[in-house]
């Protein structure tokens, strides 16, 4: 059973940046993809970005490209989300996931989410 525990979020102002941390308490964390995830006012919670056991693949949605950098450290059982360039509809609860099965659809763990907010 993994625990995740998402960090590093705050508030910010538009252009600046942060450095979300998601850090996984169990064994097997190293074995699974791992994604980010953001919900905003909105009801729908939205993929970000993800990244493979291996860090070698990585993800990412259309809006965020150029802006946020995901990376993992399986050493520290840590997978990291750089996000530069913010905006105010980047604002939203980010929340870290883990795919045990690695088919991009069963995120089975998730972090309580940290809260990122882009002020004007």
């Amino acid at each position: 059973q993994e625990q995740l525990v998402e960090s590093g979020g705050g508030l910010v102002q538009t252009g600046g940046s942060l450095r979300l941390s998601c850090a996984a308490s169990g064994r097997t964390f190293n074995d699974y993809a791992v994604g980010w995830f953001r919900q905003g006012p909105g009801p729908k919670r939205e993929m970000i970005s993800t990244i493979s056991p291996a860090g070698n693949r990585k993800y990412y949605k259309d809006s965020v490209k150029g802006r946020l950098t995901i990376s993992r450290n399986n050493a520290k059982n840590s997978v990291y989300l750089q996000m530069n360039s913010l905006k105010p509809e980047d604002t939203a609860v980010y929340y870290c996931a883990a795919d045990p099965v690695g088919d991009g659809a069963s995120w089975d763990f998730w972090g309580p989410g940290t809260q990122v907010t882009v002020s004007p």
